[in-house]
C-alpha cells in the first residue's frame, strides 16, 4: 500500500506548493459533501485547519471517513482515511503554522480546530511514489 512517507522528492514538492484541495466526507443523509480546503502533510499526516462549527467537522465527529484529494493539471493526489478533530490549543498552532508555511498565515479565528486524516489509502499520478511503494 502508499504511503505518504513514500512521496519522492516531485511528490513533497507537490503537497508543499500552493494548491487547493477538496475535502469529501459524509453528511447526515448519506450524501458526501465535498468543500474546498487548503492542506498541509507532514511525517504522513493530512492536516486541514477550520472553524470548529463547520460542516466538516460535524460530519467527521458523527462518521470518520473522509478523503481529501489535490488536482493541479495532469497531477493529482488522493488520501483517504480516518479523520478526528483536535481541538488542543498547541495541535491547532501547530497546524497554523504549518499552513502558513505552504499558503498564508490564516486570519484570527478562535474558533479554529483541526481536521486530522490518519492515511489508510494514498493514490497518486506516476511519479509522485517511490516505486515499489505498492499501488
Amino acid at each position: 500500500m502508499r504511503s505518504l512517507s513514500a512521496l519522492t522528492d516531485d511528490g513533497a514538492r507537490f503537497v508543499s506548493e500552493r494548491h487547493l484541495a477538496t475535502l469529501s466526507t459524509m453528511g447526515r443523509d448519506g450524501i458526501i459533501h465535498v468543500v474546498a480546503v487548503g492542506l498541509t502533510v507532514e511525517a504522513g499526516i493530512v492536516r486541514i485547519i477550520t472553524s470548529g462549527d463547520s460542516q466538516k467537522v460535524r460530519n467527521v465527529e458523527r462518521d470518520p471517513r473522509a478523503t481529501v484529494a489535490q488536482v493541479a493539471g495532469p497531477v493529482w493526489l488522493s488520501v483517504a482515511g480516518r479523520a478526528t478533530v483536535e481541538r488542543d490549543p498547541e495541535a491547532v498552532a501547530h497546524a497554523v503554522a504549518l499552513y502558513a508555511r505552504r499558503y498564508r498565515q490564516p486570519r484570527v479565528n478562535p474558533r479554529r480546530v483541526v481536521i486530522r486524516i490518519e492515511p489508510t489509502k494514498v493514490m497518486g499520478s506516476t511519479g509522485l511514489f517511490r516505486t515499489g511503494d505498492g499501488a
